[in-house]
């Protein structure tokens, strides 16, 4: 097995991995090796040919491959290494990655690394979905992946259970390819899309959109011939009698992203259960010394903005840290979320610089505050119109406004 060695490695090329490979080279360190499984750079981007990105980063729309495109060539004109088509096997606590390509077993020891390996989605087998198993089933960002790269359609007549994004966006996709899409089901008593979403891609389309209403039940032997739906209740259980029949011979589930951390789970990183991702401090290192997480692998976004902008630091921080900047504290601050709040991110700060906290609420609202609050010192403040858990809200805590705070709590009142 070929040993070699490398200042900073970072896994995943995606937004998040070439966001922070960039940010590195631009912060000082000349050795920066990026490593991804597929053949080509940019990730899920590739496969998302409808706009709607970038206008935070780059003040215009951009469909996903033009923004994947941006930062593929600056990372090209950065002349930064990559290892394409190698997967990474391994990693343990002392930065050392097993990894396997073509080319042969490598392995690489880090000075510090880098995880950004963006997320999968849930499956029918992960939702316990009941019934037959036949063709005719598939996450939307598979669809996506066969209508939009391999020109391949999917079905003629879908049926979308759940709203997230994806499956939106796949609902507008399906009905512009002349496909017929009956109707989308969201378990929730509100959408988990964004709303401009809901708006494009449903209203606009004239696609029914079902709250409080799942997929029950699968029919068909070879093909999918139909679904059985039903509305539920406060405990997200079928509700007896609202049991209805729906022809179709296609699924396509939109019901969440899991983190990709089976990495970061080998190497005993310390994971957090509310966003599937590590634990962080406000250099986003883990508690792994040296070993940092960004984008959709520590929690994920609802813009790719945010994820190229929370790349970018990590890239910064681990050349800090190579640097000897930075290292893990004995103490930190720890970040709690309150009430209202489903997640928090980072979860502990050191108190040593400002930082932004990025948070998901946990049911909508409107003319609300998020507060950042040091018992009943309050030490930050963003009022909102309007939040919703599939918005992502950011708010900046100035680091002289601590002063000798053991643990914060953020919370929507």
């Amino acid at each position: 097995m070929q040993n070699i060695k490398h200042d900073l490695v970072v896994i995943g090329g995606g937004p998040a991995g070439l966001a922070a490979a960039i940010s590195a080279r631009r912060n000082g360190c000349r050795d920066v090796l990026l490593i991804e499984r597929a053949k080509t750079y940019g990730g899920i981007l590739n496969q998302c040919i409808h706009d709607g990105f970038g206008l935070h980063r780059f003040g215009e729309t951009l469909t996903g491959p033009e923004y994947a495109q941006l930062y593929i060539d600056e990372f090209k004109a950065q002349r930064l290494e990559a290892m394409l088509g190698t997967i990474v096997l391994s990693m343990d606590s002392g930065r050392n990655l097993y990894v396997s390509s073509r080319n042969g077993f490598k392995k690489i020891e880090a000075g510090a690394v880098i995880l950004s390996m963006g997320c999968r989605e849930r499956t029918a087998g992960a939702i316990s979905l009941p019934g037959t198993r036949p063709a005719g089933i598939y996450t939307a960002g598979a669809a996506q992946n066969f209508i939009n790269l391999q020109n391949i359609m999917v079905g003629k007549q879908a049926v979308i259970m759940g709203s997230g994004d994806i499956g939106l966006i796949m609902a507008r996709r399906m009905t512009l390819e002349g496909a017929k899409v009956e109707s989308v089901f969201e378990i929730l008593p509100y959408a988990s899309g964004l709303p401009r979403n809901i708006q494009q891609c449903l209203n606009d389309y004239d696609i029914p959109l079902h709250l409080s209403t799942s997929v029950i039940n699968l029919h068909g032997k070879e093909r999918l011939t139909g679904v059985t739906v039903a509305e539920v209740n406060e405990g997200l259980m079928p509700v007896p009698g609202t049991e209805r029949y729906v022809p179709c011979d296609t699924l396509l589930l939109s019901v969440g992203l899991i983190p990709e951390n089976e990495l970061s789970r080998g190497a005993n990183v310390v994971m957090e259960s509310r966003t599937g991702g590590a634990q962080v401090d406000d250099t986003l290192m883990t508690s792994l010394p040296g070993v940092f997480s960004c984008g959709n692998v520590l929690h994920v976004h609802d813009l790719v903005d945010h994820v190229s902008e929370e790349a970018e630091l990590a890239g910064r921080f681990a050349v800090e840290y190579l640097d000897g900047g930075i290292q893990p504290r004995e103490s930190y601050i720890q970040i709690e979320p309150g009430e209202g709040v489903r997640y928090v991110l980072p979860q502990k700060v050191s108190g040593a610089r400002d930082f932004t906290l990025s948070l998901r609420v946990a049911a909508p609202s409107r003319n609300q505050s998020v507060w950042v609050k040091d018992s009943e010192k309050k030490l930050a403040r963003k009022k909102m119109l309007r939040l919703h858990p599939a918005e992502m809200v950011r708010i900046k805590v100035k680091a002289n406004k601590l002063g000798s705070a053991k643990r914060l709590c953020v919370s929507v009142k």
